[in-house]
């Protein structure tokens, strides 16, 4: 099948490169000529894993092709996805102006080629219900007829940063938002080969289809800002949040995920899908208290580890050498949209602290934010070289078994403060370190120096 992705940021590179692992011969439009050159000479300008080894291939198969011109995309195109940035505005509102001036391009264009073919567009962007509606009048208002010349569907992404590939290969299931059976059989042919063990494809209304990517993400921010006030009352009441989260995990009308505490969640999607489903729930004249609460909790934990560093030192971090593990708001992603590392290592900077960070990948993405402001390590044990403190933001697997003795040699003092809860909060008080974490019980370090470098040495790698 011929297929059109106009947008190739994360969304729309991901799904291109995939569909034409399928066998589809997909372009790919980008206004940005800078992106479209990198991509032609085979760079990718986000890090994913399993991408660049699809990427590459297709491109060498002539599968996968990328252009800054629509002419080249949409005249042969069966399917013409769009994948365009939904930002939100200043009211937490969804921005549709990128995807509907897109629209209204493809749809200038359909018209002037005036062929009699026809196609389907689809919403692969998050955007609010009723979406869908608001671009099939547009595409209609240029003459076309749906139905006869095009149809709109919405079909949801439910992609997880650092398992995208996996995610868009093996999707949980397929949504195609159609009242259209012309267009839901289209649809279902393309993404027929991605679900061959059986997980379903659901066709529902268009405004249904909106609703359930919103709903989704939604529901997930909440178990996690829900499990964060858990682990603070549990700091309170002297109760261990991993054991709650084990004890409550076992009930099969719960579940095991998203059950996790830490200092909350950020990245492209949850924050802002959060506040756009509130946004529009305000706009039918409903207050979604629940999301009220989501958005509040989250923003409060993301500042958490900034606060405790600063009451450790009395108020007093102006001088203070930080290092900090982890950049990207999760493993396996170089992306720092709303990370809570960058909210900590702003709040650390206005309270006059040096910082020191390191990341397998995020490093660029963040000094793009902070620019030569901090320092960055190209390993994880050089940056804790006389650091007063280590701040754990991000769970990548190599902070998960560090060499303890290494990073207890080059602190200046055994302090970590742990917003993953990576450690066993005893151990690491055996070892001499000063460890605090996200709802469990802290344990005071052991005083006898020699007793805590010969535990170190022989727990090394523990």
């Amino acid at each position: 099948m011929n297929i059109a992705i106009v947008g190739t940021g994360y969304v729309g590179l991901v799904s291109g490169t995939c569909f034409a692992e399928m066998g589809n011969q997909v372009t790919c439009v980008d206004i940005d000529q800078e992106k479209v050159n990198r991509l032609r000479d085979g760079e990718l300008p986000i890090y994913e894993p399993d991408l660049d080894h699809y990427f590459a291939r297709n491109r060498k198969e002539e599968r996968l092709r990328f252009t800054t011109e629509l002419e080249e995309a949409v005249p042969d195109a069966e399917v013409i996805f769009m994948a365009l940035p939904t930002p939100p505005g200043e009211d937490g509102s969804a921005d549709l102006s990128h995807v509907m001036e897109a629209v209204g391009d493809v749809a200038d264009l359909l018209a002037a080629e005036d062929d009699g073919e026809y196609r389907v567009i689809v919403n692969k962007s998050t955007v609010p219900v009723g979406t869908t509606d608001e671009v099939r009048a547009l595409v209609e208002d240029r003459g076309l007829t749906p139905g006869e010349d095009f149809d709109v569907v919405s079909n949801p992404e439910f992609l997880r940063e650092g398992a995208a590939v996996d995610d868009f290969m093996k999707p949980d299931r397929v949504v195609i938002g159609t009242s259209s059976d012309r267009a839901a059989e289209r649809l279902k042919r393309l993404y027929e080969p991605f679900v061959r063990q059986g997980n379903p494809i659901l066709v529902v209304d268009e405004r249904s289809s909106e609703m359930i990517k919103y709903t989704a993400n939604s529901l997930l921010a909440t178990r996690i800002s829900f499990m964060n006030e858990i682990a603070n009352v549990c700091e309170r009441v002297g109760a261990n949040v991993d054991k709650v989260r084990l004890g409550i995990s076992k009930d099969h009308r719960i579940g095991q995920h998203f059950l996790y505490a830490g200092i909350g969640f950020g990245g492209s999607c949850f924050p802002k899908d959060v506040q756009a489903l509130h946004r529009k729930g305000q706009e039918h004249d409903y207050d979604f208290k629940i999301l009220d609460s989501v958005l509040e909790v989250n923003d409060q934990q993301r500042e958490l580890l900034a606060h405790r560093l600063d009451d450790y030192f009395d108020g007093n971090l102006a001088g203070k050498k930080i290092a900090m593990w982890g950049l990207s708001f999760k493993p396996n992603t170089d992306d720092t949209r709303e990370a809570p590392s960058h909210i900590v290592i702003q709040m650390l900077r206005e309270k006059g602290a040096e910082v020191a960070a390191f990341d397998p990948e995020a490093i660029e993405t963040t000094r793009r934010a902070f620019g030569d402001t901090i320092d960055y390590g190209d390993n994880m044990y050089e940056i804790l070289d006389d650091a007063d403190a280590l701040v754990i933001c991000t769970e990548w697997h190599e902070f998960r078994r560090p060499d303890l003795a290494r990073v207890r040699d080059r602190l200046a003092r055994p302090l970590i403060f742990d917003g993953r809860n990576l450690y066993e909060p005893a151990r690491m008080a055996e070892m001499g370190f000063d460890y605090y974490s996200i709802g469990r019980p802290h344990h005071e370090p052991e005083d006898d120096t020699e007793a805590i470098r010969e535990a170190i040495v022989e727990n090394g790698q523990s």
